[in-house]
């Protein structure tokens, strides 16, 4: 699928619905807001949000609320963050694809993507992010504030690159990996699924799935996951 600028509000743009009440979703609902879309609810399981605004939206209940609306009337934006192996967020939107639902992509104004990247279904690409000629961007990943992701590389669904992280040309990340801030990868890397990479690593050599690693080079930890 061919990278396609985000939709305004028009009228084959239908409205959405925000999937989580914290940072993350807090920040979605500003970036919806300067694309124009139209926000009808926030939904969170955890009562304590319930009754609230977040960005001027409502939260109004827990996700069950979503199935009082017509999958073709509606699109969802997943708002759940991850601060290691994001696997809330991957079980989120595996539940409600299956309930027929589709996700929205979603596309800072301020995000540079080449015309021959290929971006898949409930992507994030945050403010100041960069993708590259020929990168391929996993559905429901989340390209954080000012990720840099070069030509011809591969991210796997369901993966977090948090702020500031940097990857170099021809990379590949697996599926449901943590990349923490300011993790940098040098060329022709690749990382396995469900992998860690922490905060501030510089990663040289290969990941095993799974693994978590860290460090300047990054070494992987042998007490097993660490934060990221």
């Amino acid at each position: 699928m061919a990278y396609v600028p985000p939709r305004l509000m028009t009228n084959d743009a239908p409205p959405v619905i925000v999937i989580g009440a914290g940072g993350h979703g807090k920040v979605l609902i500003n970036t919806l807001r300067m694309l124009g879309r139209h926000i009808l609810f926030v939904t969170d399981d955890s009562e304590g949000h319930h009754g609230k605004t977040i960005g001027g939206a409502e939260v109004r209940g827990s996700d069950d609320l979503i199935m009082q609306c017509s999958p073709d009337s509606v699109e969802l934006v997943n708002g759940v963050g991850s601060v290691a192996r994001p696997q809330a967020r991957k079980e989120v939107f595996h539940r409600f694809k299956y309930c027929g639902y589709r996700f929205a992509t979603v596309i800072h104004p301020t995000a540079v993507v080449a015309n021959s990247a290929e971006i898949a279904q409930g992507a994030q690409i945050m403010s100041g992010a960069v993708v590259q000629s020929s990168a391929l961007i996993g559905a429901n990943t989340i390209l954080n504030t000012r990720c840099s992701v070069d030509h011809d590389c591969v991210i796997g669904a369901h993966t977090h690159l948090a702020p500031g992280v940097t990857l170099s040309g021809t990379v590949s990340v697996g599926q449901t990996c943590h990349l923490g801030t300011g993790a940098t990868v040098i060329q022709n890397i690749k990382i396995g699924l469900e992998a860690i990479v922490a905060a501030g690593a510089v990663v040289i050599r290969d990941v095993p799935a799974r693994a978590a690693v860290c460090g300047v080079p990054a070494t992987q930890m042998k007490a097993g996951p660490g934060t990221p």
